[in-house]
């Protein structure tokens, strides 16, 4: 039998964000956590403490933090380490899973080592997109020691997994030999109110066509295209409107971006809401517009897709990987124009958009959380077994 077969697992899971803060990231462990514990394995979470949030999971240990001017909303921990380390010695781990390879996915991965505990790494970010939140250094350095502490970091783990084939040809070109396996994030369901019932809620009228989009509102997702596209969207019918669900330290860049576009009246700022009350807005909505060029998967489309929502998303990166392009949604060059032709296309045509939205729920329902948990556990067998796997193929 394989270690996962015979006896429960006791795994480590260190990251440097981690709900309540609600990004890829995030959402991505707690998925995973919950998939780990329904199979009957041991999870501990490792993190960094958020202000007035009190975990109602035992298991989840936070490091001190502050926030600093440069990461608003993203508690940074800082030291001293070893007073947590109690808890890590207290529990034989079998396997440590870090998620992020900064602060606390560093401390994992000494911890791992200093103990003889194999460590698994998950790539979720292109972190050199990211370069512009630290002001005080030119962006080429910033971007030159990410790309080193990258191909340091994730040559020291038994096994990277990464979300997408975008994300593994990053690390590829940047000399990180260690075995790679892509797994996408594992999409959760939650109870949704219907279709109408949705729009009703949101008070939408019965003619609008309610286009969407989920994520942080922030410079690295290319909102400038996004609101550009929408306002030769709604030129071309008067009945589209914009729902923005999500916050970020663009917000106010982006309200002003609306006026003077003239389309302020027609696009709403919905704010941050916990996951589950999101469901109303995909089910509401007609149509999903991601224009991201940094994610390495963009979860947001594949819960988009699980309730049937066609997707138009710009080239680049993994967003666009999620997409098979005019199957279950459309990918369009970096252009308003091109985003706008697609988007206008597809809410014209019945007979398209029910076909794109049937593939689009269809090819969802294959990255539930239980497939995506076992293929993680298959990757923990490989670490924990006698044989490594080969290196992923990357073209």
């Amino acid at each position: 039998m394989t270690p996962t077969q015979d006896r429960q697992l006791r795994i480590a899971i260190f990251s440097d964000s981690a709900l309540p803060i609600l990004n890829g990231v995030s959402v991505s462990i707690d998925s995973l956590v919950k998939g780990l514990r329904a199979r009957g394995h041991s999870v501990h979470v490792f993190t960094a403490a958020h202000f007035r949030f009190r975990d109602p999971d035992p298991h989840t240990y936070r490091f001190f933090a502050v926030e600093t001017p440069w990461t608003k909303g993203y508690p940074l921990a800082i030291p001293p380490f070893y007073p947590m380390l109690r808890h890590f010695r207290r529990i034989p781990f079998d396997i440590v899973h870090t998620h992020t390879p900064w602060t606390i996915g560093f401390v994992g991965l000494r911890w791992a080592q200093s103990h003889d505990v194999p460590v698994v790494s998950t790539y979720h970010t292109l972190y050199d997109k990211y370069a512009h939140y630290i002001p005080f250094a030119p962006k080429r350095y910033v971007r030159y020691k990410i790309a080193k502490h990258t191909n340091f970091y994730y040559n020291q783990v038994a096994h990277v997994i990464t979300p997408s084939a975008a994300s593994a040809r990053w690390l590829s070109r940047h000399s990180v030999k260690t075995p790679t396996t892509i797994i996408p994030t594992g999409v959760r369901s939650y109870p949704s109110p219907g279709r109408a019932e949705a729009r009703s809620r949101l008070g939408l009228h019965p003619e609008e066509r309610m286009i969407l989009y989920t994520g942080r509102i922030a410079a690295e997702k290319n909102m400038k295209t996004l609101f550009e596209a929408a306002a030769l969207i709604m030129q071309r019918d008067p009945r589209v409107r914009l729902w923005l669900v999500g916050d970020g330290p663009a917000r106010t860049e982006c309200v002003e971006l609306t006026r003077a576009l003239g389309i302020g009246d027609r696009v709403r700022f919905v704010g941050f809401l916990p996951r589950p009350e999101v469901e109303p807005y995909y089910a509401a909505a007609d149509l999903f517009l991601f224009c991201s060029m940094t994610e390495t998967q963009g979860l947001v489309i594949s819960e988009a897709m699980s309730h049937g929502l066609p997707a138009v998303v710009v080239q680049g990166g993994g967003a666009s990987a999620a997409v098979d392009d005019g199957v279950n949604g459309f990918i369009a060059r970096n252009d308003a124009q091109h985003l706008a032709e697609l988007v206008a296309n597809l809410l014209d045509d019945d007979g398209l958009y029910l076909q794109v939205s049937t593939k689009a729920r269809q090819m969802a329902r294959e990255l539930s959380v239980e497939a995506t948990t076992d293929q993680v556990l298959d990757v923990y067998r490989d670490v924990l077994g006698v044989d490594l796997p080969q290196p992923v193929s990357i073209r």
